[in-house]
């Protein structure tokens, strides 16, 4: 929420008249949440960050496990993606499926934890 904020604010400030911007420049929209090229789904306190994202086919999704414990991030039916075990701090990358849908997925090792991938 803080950065949303901060960029907002920052935002504002470059949009009053007298800067030296050009008038066709538009502002970067904040990355804060997400990699260069991808997604990001964070696992914390035994939950994905965010539970449902939506992304296109094929885009890199990368997964940071910021619990003590290790996870995976596994498709469930089709098993079309599945991150292997991901350790405590580690950053790991998958390609999203090529064919649009819904595709719910979970932890193996913790399977009350839930997520979905959207692909549009």
């Amino acid at each position: 929420m803080a950065v949303s904020v901060a960029c907002a604010t920052a935002l504002a400030g470059c949009s009053g008249g007298g800067g030296g911007s050009s008038p066709s420049a538009s502002p970067t929209p904040p990355t804060a949440s997400r990699p260069a090229g991808g997604a990001l789904i964070t696992i914390k306190d035994f939950a994905f960050h965010p539970a449902a994202l939506t992304v296109a086919p094929g885009a890199k999704v990368t997964v940071f496990n910021k619990d003590a414990a290790t996870h995976t991030v596994t498709a469930t039916g089709a098993g079309a993606f599945d991150t292997g075990q991901v350790k405590s701090g580690q950053k790991v990358t998958f390609a999203a499926p090529a064919r649009p849908g819904s595709y719910p997925y979970i932890c193996t090792i913790h399977p009350t934890m839930h997520g979905s991938l959207t692909v549009r």
